[in-house]
């Protein structure tokens, strides 16, 4: 703005300028001295002249003088000569109409001086030419007040310029003042409750909405982060307290020497035995719910037959339930994901599905559409405990005495949300539960595509 408002007052003094000398020049070049006061100024020179018939007055307000072929100065007594240059005399001795420049009086005052060939008579032309001058200052002066006059306008618009811009930009940056406030609120206290006013459609609330946002899912993962450590440490009292109390018993028998019956001593070893089981499950399923989400297109996403990954998990199945019937109808149906967690669900869905089964009960899989369902003949699930199913370390009442860590459906849910899908659990038709898992996909396996050597896989 400095730059702006100086380059336009600049550019108005020199307009000015270059007017008011325009107007100097037009106002000395129309000025004509009267023959009679040129031949009066000839005669202050020695050079006779007749006596004029005409009027002998000054003209004012400029000053006259007659400058003759060898630059002899010719001036009204009293009034101050003025320098002569080259081109004065070359006008005197006729070798140019006229000249127009700057020069100094005797006095040292800046003068503009028009110099020309008179108009005499006929009869009273001669070897000289006259010059009509003018003070300088009648341009000096306007010009130093108007220098004046736009320094101080020019000073005034920077200031105000400067101030509004000030204005302005603190304006503007309130919002990210506040947003910076709150962040570094939130890294010096973790308090991650706190949330930006975000109005309006700008970037900053687009950016303080965003951020609102990332602190709400940080709070929501700080809060499940927490909920499973206190769920784990839960769960994990349980099995510890009784192995603990088992070895206790274990080892004051041993010290006092009172050894235990061998079938109280055999069923507190295979006790033992089962706790130890129950906390390595709880332990692997802990670590299978930490693992992050992955993507499609990351390492361990892959296209994977969904019909073979549920052939296998049936198998598997089979040997943990013998006294059950398992009917199966698998369509082929390919989609993304890691084969060996989406095993491990669909194995868990089984299991669910055998460990709530009738002996002689019959377990259904089925897979048609990209619908998977499991179904067993158990007792069901009452319908105000359906939405909890799938929550970590949820277990009905009912299920309570039987083994269990409460995180395999957990698991199911997370893995075929990360796979793009969906599962529910439901009652079934006639009894007991159905499980459904609809994973994107389709019926035929897609085309190999060039391994990242460049060489087809």
């Amino acid at each position: 703005m400095a730059v702006a408002v100086s380059v336009a007052a600049v550019t108005a003094w020199l307009v000015t300028r270059q007017q008011l000398m325009q107007q100097l020049d037009s106002n000395l070049r129309s000025v004509q001295a009267s023959p009679g006061y040129v031949q009066q100024l000839l005669r202050t020179c020695g050079i006779e002249q007749p006596e004029p018939d005409q009027t002998t007055d000054t003209p004012t307000p400029y000053t006259v003088q007659v400058v003759t072929v060898d630059g002899t100065v010719c001036a009204a007594p009293g009034s101050t000569p003025i320098e002569v240059v080259d081109s004065d005399i070359a006008v005197a001795q006729g070798m140019r109409d006229d000249t127009l420049h700057d020069a100094k009086s005797e006095d040292g005052q800046a003068m503009r001086v028009a110099t020309s060939r008179p108009d005499l008579p006929p009869g009273l032309g001669g070897a000289y030419a006259v010059s009509i001058a003018q003070p300088m200052s009648g341009v000096s002066d306007p010009l130093n007040s108007l220098a004046l006059l736009l320094l101080g306008v020019a000073g005034l618009g920077v200031i105000g310029a400067a101030t509004a811009g000030l204005g302005i930009a603190r304006a503007g940056l309130r919002p990210v003042e506040r947003l910076t406030s709150t962040v570094e609120h939130i890294a010096r206290t973790e308090d991650l409750s706190v949330r930006i006013p975000a109005d309006g459609d700008d970037e900053i609330a687009r950016l303080s909405r965003s951020f609102n946002a990332m602190a709400e899912a940080l709070a929501s993962s700080r809060d499940r982060q927490q909920q499973l450590i206190a769920d784990a440490g839960h769960e994990l009292r349980t099995p510890l307290t009784s192995l603990r109390t088992n070895i206790e018993l274990l080892i004051r028998s041993e010290q006092s020497g009172r050894q235990l019956p061998p079938s109280a001593r055999s069923d507190l070893l295979t006790s033992i035995g089962a706790q130890i089981g129950e906390l390595a499950s709880l332990i692997k399923d802990l670590q299978e719910l930490s693992r992050p989400d992955g993507v499609p297109g990351s390492l361990a996403f892959q296209p994977v037959g969904l019909h073979e990954v549920a052939e296998r998990a049936l198998e598997r199945a089979k040997r943990r339930g013998t006294e059950l019937r398992f009917a199966s109808e698998l369509d082929p149906w390919y989609v993304l994901s890691d084969p060996a967690a989406l095993e491990r669900a669909v194995v868990n869905l089984l299991d669910n599905a055998v460990k709530f089964s009738p002996a002689g009960g019959t377990v259904s899989l089925r897979l048609a559409g990209g619908r998977l369902s499991v179904r067993d003949q158990g007792p069901g699930v009452p319908p105000d405990e359906l939405p909890h199913v799938f929550d970590r370390f949820w277990r009905s009442p009912a299920a309570r005495s039987l083994p269990g860590s409460g995180l395999g459906l957990a698991i199911v849910a997370q893995t075929v949300h990360r796979s793009g899908g969906t599962v529910t659990l439901r009652p079934a038709e006639d009894r007991g539960t159905e499980a459904v898992v609809r994973i994107p996909g389709a019926p035929s396996p897609p085309p190999s595509s060039p391994s990242p050597g460049g060489r087809s896989g």
